[in-house]
């Protein structure tokens, strides 16, 4: 058997051989033929999934937290840190085995199961999906004002309004919605290439905004606290530890089903080192150019913008503008096909392979983003809010089930083969093809994750519970996982014995 001890073995086995089961893969799914996704591609991926509206706004947040600027960093230093080496540890199945984030699942859920995880992980990337595509359709909307004057009276939603949107906003809306499905539709290589141009594209932007900003408002006008500093002594050591799970649950989505994209890189080696340049360094080097392009808003436009599109849109120069704003665009492109396109598709085809294709999945994830009308979504901060805390609540136990089933139970080995069997002989079939052990430990661990997010405007303590959803649900997830692995009566072929 094709076990994860020899990742160059992974290619010897192909999509239609006796030993996969039709109704368990197709051409997407199978391991990979060939692995050769480089250090900067990873890099690359994580500059796409950083820098971007949500993301610029998400940074410059933290500096606004009423902590002292080191304060900040270190939250940051610390969050990112943590992202790092929680990317590394789910990166490394996919990458040696050349499967996706779905496939994997099957170890640990059974190869039936693994449908609860991954419809989870899909439904909350049409959200998102929908979302930062409306985001990335605001960008838009000033672009096009910009150029045409009289479009602005068809961005007023009371005068020329359908379902919460205006017609200039369905119109960018829509432009985008087939852009992004046309870059998806060309396939993984060409996403490849698109991501490695969006993130230095949004640096230089940045760059050039940011001297821009300099030499109108001085360097002297430069303040990495975008407020007062409100937060002292433990005070201060809370925001602080709100700050880090803030990060930790900003990335939480793109982490879980980071493997979609490990599978694809040509060692683990590269996908360590791409990892360390995208996030710790990368997203440390975009805050501290957030806050100052930001704090230096306050003395050349007189308030404080944290906004980028809505910075440039203030700059007197039409081709800036619209460079500005456009860029920003294509950077939330950028995220949205990394991090809830490419998802939704490998999640919707693990349903069923031969009747769901890659690109049919990934199309379905768009279609369901445009049907729940995301800008309504977004517009109401209480939604925002219940949305954000139960993203990590589901996804934080699926993270530390798959944590540890690799690296507790299977000791790091995966039998690549037995992820594609219906069997009832195979080591993945468990119980009619589901794991008790997985499906209980997540639901236990997602119902203690939800409490606090539920009861945080009725009970004390509770809003404060919520900020920390991810890591309750991750910690109770692998904990309860583990037991019920160690208890159970279950076949000793369940885990590979001896590799």
């Amino acid at each position: 058997m094709t076990e994860t001890a020899l990742p160059q073995q992974v290619s010897t086995v192909a999509a239609g051989e006796p030993a996969y089961d039709s109704r368990l893969v197709n051409a997407d799914l199978a391991p990979l033929p060939e692995q050769n996704w480089s250090t900067y591609n990873i890099f690359a991926f994580w500059m796409s999934d950083v820098h971007s509206v949500g993301g610029y706004v998400t940074a410059g947040s933290l500096f606004a937290l009423g902590l002292a600027s080191w304060q900040v960093l270190v939250s940051l230093v610390v969050g990112i840190g943590i992202v790092y080496l929680l990317c590394n540890l789910i990166a490394k199945p996919s990458q040696r085995a050349g499967v996706p984030y779905p496939v994997v699942c099957r170890s640990a859920f059974g190869v039936l199961g693994a449908n609860i995880p991954a419809v989870i992980r899909g439904l909350i990337a049409v959200a998102w999906y929908g979302i930062q595509t409306y985001l990335a359709s605001a960008a838009l909307d000033v672009v096009l004002i910009k150029l045409f004057p009289g479009l602005a009276a068809y961005a007023e939603v009371s005068r020329y309004g359908f379902l919460g949107l205006s017609a200039l906003g369905w119109v960018s809306y829509l432009v985008l919605w087939v852009l992004q499905a046309c870059v998806f539709w060309r396939g993984m290589d060409a996403i490849r290439r698109f991501i490695d141009f969006c993130g230095p594209a949004v640096y230089l932007v940045m760059f050039v905004l940011c001297g821009y900003l300099i030499a109108k408002g001085g360097w002297s006008n430069i303040d990495l606290n975008l407020g007062a500093v409100t937060h002292h002594g433990w005070s201060a050591v809370t925001v602080m530890l709100g700050a880090i799970a803030l990060v930790v649950s900003y990335f939480s989505g793109p982490m879980l089903n980071f493997g979609d994209f490990s599978r694809y890189a040509k060692s683990f080696g590269a996908v360590r080192r791409g990892n360390l340049l995208g996030l710790p360094l990368n997203f440390l080097v975009f805050s501290l150019l957030v806050v100052v392009t930001a704090s230096l808003t306050v003395p050349v436009f007189g308030q404080l913008i944290t906004d980028p599109v809505q910075t440039v849109a203030r700059i007197d120069n039409t081709t800036a503008i619209v460079l500005g704003a456009l860029t920003f665009t294509v950077a939330t492109i950028g995220i949205n096909i990394v991090a809830n396109f490419v998802a939704p598709a490998f999640d919707f085809s693990n349903l069923a392979p031969q009747r769901i294709s890659w690109r049919a999945g990934g199309m379905i994830a768009a279609v369901g983003s445009l049907l729940i009308t995301p800008w309504n979504l977004y517009n109401s901060p209480e939604v925002i809010h219940y949305t954000l805390e139960t993203l990590g609540a589901f996804i934080g136990p699926l993270f530390g089930v798959l944590i540890a089933d690799y690296f507790l139970v299977r000791k790091q080995r995966i039998v690549v083969d037995e992820l594609f069997t219906l069997s009832p002989q195979g080591t993945y079939w468990y119980r009619g093809g589901y794991h008790p052990a997985a499906i209980i430990a997540t639901v236990i661990a997602a119902i203690a994750a939800m409490f606090p997010v539920l009861t945080s405007g009725h009970l004390a303590g509770m809003y404060t519970a919520a900020q920390y959803s991810w890591f309750i649900g991750c910690g109770l997830g692998l904990l309860s996982y583990r037991l019920l692995t160690i208890r159970s009566s279950v076949s000793p072929t369940t885990v590979p014995q001896g590799g």
